[in-house]
């Protein structure tokens, strides 16, 4: 067995059964295409490599057959390969994923010319309507120049057939996108895509509260929960707005995140509030402090600080979004499960939640988890897996509920 098939489907099964063209071009990026396209691998796609001459140059062809278990096509022949994978046939391509493109590339493909493996695959697949994702990488006053952003624009135009990636502009050069973010985009294209067209909103991280001009009282909560949430959402198709607190893990750069500190700042931010469908996994602050002036002197034997209640930010997102599938979090430490499920359907009714997702903290481990989903109908649903795993079952649970209450 090729040692590339035990990476598949050990991430996921989200590209199962899909065929990507992965067309490789002269950039210095070409040295992260075997990373690419093993990740691409790990969700379960089969990866067909396509090199130009320029590509081959900067990372063997035996380096690709290696990450994908497929000789790659660096020369057209009399297979007519372009047409046999992106042509009127059956079993074709899913996907021509060009990744990294050139100037030269993208002027070609743009301008109808074909002169390469890569760019005669391109021409192929949007005369047969396959979905081409290009992920521009070169210097800086390359992608300034006003006819390669020209021919940009001109692909751009192609929405329904053309999909431009990135890229990242760092130290005056226009960087391939990361290749998280490059997998995201291919799975929000090929999977599922039953939240197209819903707007999401996931509020995660934690509040801080504000002793005084320095200090704050906040909590351990990681983040991860929400990220994998929002990552979910946005390969499922959505729209997708991430609230994001205070927290160590690092929101994905092609996710539209906002930053939030205190309680004070998620209900300022309630008056834009338009979603279909909001998340609350945020660990919240019950309890603010009374704001000190300045900062409080150290070396004080006692500090008292005096704490009050803060405002119920589930029931403030109730109110000013009535009709918002509203899902909410509800966490206890070391009960009983009848405890928990009472506490926490006790809280669903309380702020007339859609659905709310329960778990023990005791059970929680650095990336696993133990959930119970409690829908308004009664009806319940255990789940335990990865935190990615639990993200797809909860959204999987939301998806069949506004199914339902459409039919």
């Amino acid at each position: 067995m090729h040692p590339s098939k035990a990476l598949h489907e050990s991430k996921s099964t989200k590209l199962s059964g899909k065929k990507i063209i992965l067309g490789v071009t002269g950039s210095i990026a070409a040295v992260e295409s075997v990373k690419l396209a093993r990740e691409l691998l790990r969700h379960g796609a089969e990866v067909i490599p396509v090199m130009t001459p320029s590509a081959c140059r900067i990372i063997h062809p035996d380096a690709m057959e290696f990450a994908t278990s497929v000789k790659p096509i660096v020369e057209l022949t009399g297979a007519v390969e372009h047409v046999s994978y992106c042509g009127e046939v059956p079993d074709r391509a899913d996907l021509l994923l060009i990744a990294p493109a050139t100037a030269n590339t993208i002027s070609k493909i743009a301008q109808g010319i074909d002169d390469t493996t890569v760019t005669t695959f391109a021409t192929t697949a949007l005369g047969t309507g396959i979905p081409i994702q290009i992920v521009p990488a070169m210097h800086g006053s390359m992608y300034n120049n006003p006819l390669v952003r020209k021919n940009l624009k001109v692909l751009e135009e192609q929405r329904d057939a053309v999909e431009i990636i990135g890229p990242r502009m760092e130290e005056h050069k226009a960087k391939i996108a990361e290749t998280e973010e490059i997998v995201a985009r291919v799975i929000r294209r090929l999977w599922k895509g039953d939240l197209a067209e819903k707007r999401v909103l996931v509020v995660a991280g934690s509040t801080a509260e504000p002793v005084d001009e320095f200090r704050t009282i906040t909590n351990k909560s990681t983040g991860k929960m929400g990220i994998e949430l929002a990552q979910s959402a946005f390969m499922r198709g959505a729209e997708v707005t991430l609230w994001y607190g205070q927290s160590p893990s690092q929101p994905p750069t092609y996710i539209y995140t906002e930053r939030f500190q205190s309680v004070n700042d998620l209900l300022n931010k309630l008056s834009f509030i338009d979603f279909d469908v909001t998340i609350v996994c945020a660990a919240i602050s019950d309890y603010t402090p009374e704001r000190q002036e300045g900062k409080i002197p150290s070396g004080q034997d006692v500090l008292t600080l005096n704490l009050k209640p803060t405002p119920k930010v589930l029931a403030a997102i109730r109110e000013a979004d009535q009709r918002t599938f509203l899902v909410g979090f509800k966490a206890e430490y070391d009960v009983s499960e009848q405890q928990l499920i009472k506490k926490a359907a006790g809280r669903q009714e309380q702020y007339n939640l859609d659905m709310m997702v329960a778990n023990d903290l005791k059970d929680v481990s650095e990336d696993r988890n133990y959930i119970y989903i409690l829908h308004k109908d009664g009806k319940k649903r255990e789940a335990e897996g990865k935190k990615a795993e639990l993200a797809e079952i909860i959204f999987d649970e939301i998806e069949k509920k506004i199914l339902n209450s459409k039919s």
